[in-house]
């Protein structure tokens, strides 16, 4: 049976086969892990810019901003794979490499989703806010859980949502968001919302899990 992760980790594979030629390319003209790992943060803060702007300047029936702020924060996600593809196959990898990547990650997170948290308050949905910071909240505890887990020398990767998962499901519901907002018969913000309260739930069960998961590995 095929599980979640070896589901992941075989995309994940199929991606690095098709960069490769790219990262090669890369490498050859001298681009670095970090100048990759900044550019997929500003995509993600121009995602935000764009929350923002329709919040505050496109009519509240007009989604196609929302949707072009999914694509984009989709888009960026790829750079985050590809630094630490480039990382590796151009034996560039250094410990503050990987600090710089894991802050910058977070600074993601934070300005996607309190972009996303603006547009719902800017347009009254107050329970939608109150989902997206505890979305927002689980997301960097998962992080931070890690973190703190392996400062303690205890590999702590279980649980659900993690940083890619996360990605792609805010990304495909702002995509969506802005494909389907003209033929659904309900309002469009429940699909923005959606993804929303998964990883409310999820993220904040998954810092639970790895509470537990560490707890059991230090009672050994």
């Amino acid at each position: 049976m095929i599980t979640f992760k070896a589901f992941r980790d075989g995309i994940q594979q199929g991606v690095y086969k098709v960069i490769n030629p790219s990262v090669k390319v890369m490498i050859k003209i001298g681009v670095t892990p970090n100048m990759i790992t900044t550019i997929g943060f500003l995509g993600n803060l121009v995602a935000a810019a764009l929350f923002i702007y329709s919040a505050l300047y496109v009519p509240a029936n007009d989604f196609s901003v929302v949707g072009w702020a999914g694509f984009l924060i989709l888009f960026s996600s790829l750079f985050d794979m590809i630094d630490g593809y480039l990382a590796r196959t151009g034996n560039m990898c250094s410990t503050f490499g990987a600090f710089y990547d894991s802050v910058l990650d977070r600074f993601c997170e934070l300005f996607t989703l309190s972009g996303i948290a603006f547009y719902f308050m800017k347009h009254g949905y107050e329970m939608a806010t109150v989902v997206t910071f505890l979305s927002l909240i689980g997301s960097i505890m998962v992080s931070y859980v890690r973190a703190r887990a392996e400062g303690l020398d205890i590999e702590c990767k279980v649980g659900l949502m993690q940083r890619p998962e996360r990605v792609v499901v805010t990304s495909l519901g702002a995509i969506f968001c802005g494909l389907l907002a003209d033929s659904v018969s309900f309002d469009p913000t429940w699909i923005l919302l959606v993804p929303q309260i998964l990883i409310a739930v999820l993220a904040n069960y998954t810092v639970i899990v790895r509470i537990l998961h560490v707890k059991k590995q230090m009672g050994k």
